[in-house]
């Protein structure tokens, strides 16, 4: 068998994916992260001051979405719920926890040394964005 005709099989089994299907649920999940995180600002800063509730909200996002990925349930949601769940904050404590519980087997200083292995890219170019676009800033002077 050559590799043209096992390309055309791989194909024909594979399962097509639903694009629409996909973007209205991860437009959806999404959402659905917006609402959560709106809802625990509103009720935290009836208690703390607008910076502590926000730092609160993204804390408890954060946390939970450790939580879950330690207890191994976010895996079939982050499956399920594509890209809504992975671009907001809830994908980045994903990844940070996923790699931690990956290198768990090694050690505290393995733990350490790869808990960035996924999120440092995201770390990296988000850095490097922040800078360019105030140096801009910086030289028309908006």
């Amino acid at each position: 068998m050559n590799s043209r005709k096992y390309q055309k099989m791989v194909e024909e089994i594979t399962p097509k994916e639903n694009r629409l299907s996909n973007m209205f649920i991860a437009f959806f999940v999404g959402g659905m992260i917006g609402l959560i995180g709106t809802v625990l600002f509103i009720n935290l800063n009836k208690i703390y001051n607008q910076e502590l509730s926000i730092s609160f909200m993204l804390l408890i996002l954060i946390i939970v979405t450790a939580l879950l990925t330690g207890l191994g349930i976010s895996d079939s949601l982050f499956l399920k719920a594509k890209c809504g769940l992975i671009i907001p904050i809830t994908g980045f404590a994903h990844s940070i926890s996923s790699s931690l519980i990956d290198y768990k087997k090694e050690g505290y200083i393995n733990m350490g040394s790869n808990a960035f292995k996924l999120a440092g890219s995201v770390l990296l170019y988000g850095i490097v964005s922040a800078i360019f676009f105030t140096l801009i800033k910086v030289i028309l002077n908006v």
